[in-house]
């Protein structure tokens, strides 16, 4: 019987729905990453994305061949300012500091990433406790669903902010209308 590819999208983590903000348990999740810094408006980020996606699928296709195949994951992203109010409200973009990644499974080895790169690294999130939901629309409407997450539902549950937001792009912003977009907005916390 072929159960067909590993995919991991079908994990508990990556489920969301628009307006419900769910507190659940992220398990260690291994990721492709590369960093960078300033808006993702640019050409640095594009760079990034089109430095890690070729990546992705290498490692897909050679695990293939060793007969382990699996889903290449969406891209994804961990954000971070020295002033969180720059995600709710001022949305000042020059400033955060971004690291991309996608998912892959937990045989892939850093030496597996080091045979077909040298600019995308593995590295390992430990995420845990995090609060999410699913943002609907254009990335630059997502400051008040956030300013709801981070100055309501988290306070609200007792949980404070821990690491770098992070979001899991469901939709391809080349292939997809703005207001179509379907996002994740994941916020790791921990019991106050």
């Amino acid at each position: 019987m072929t159960t067909g590819p590993l995919d991991l999208k079908k994990l508990d983590a990556y489920r969301a729905r628009a307006g419900e903000f769910r507190v659940l348990t992220v398990p260690p999740q291994r990721y492709l990453a590369i960093d960078g810094h300033g808006d993702p408006n640019t050409d640095g980020y594009r760079r990034a994305i089109e430095t890690i996606y070729p990546v992705a699928y290498r490692l897909k296709f050679a695990s293939k061949r060793a007969g382990r195949d699996y889903v290449v994951m969406p891209l994804e992203a961990l954000w971070s300012a020295e002033d969180p109010s720059l995600f709710t409200s001022r949305r000042d973009k020059s400033t955060w500091d971004w690291t991309l990644l996608t998912a892959v499974p937990d045989w892939i080895t850093p030496d597996d990433v080091a045979a077909v790169s040298t600019d995308v690294r593995l590295e390992e999130l430990e995420e845990g406790l995090c609060v999410q939901t699913l943002h609907l629309g254009p990335y630059d409407d997502e400051g008040p669903v956030l300013a709801k997450m981070h100055d309501e539902v988290i306070p609200g549950e007792g949980l404070v902010l821990t690491a770098r937001h992070h979001e899991i792009y469901l939709s391809d912003a080349r292939r997809v209308a703005p207001e179509k977009l379907r996002t994740i907005l994941r916020q790791p916390v921990a019991r106050a």
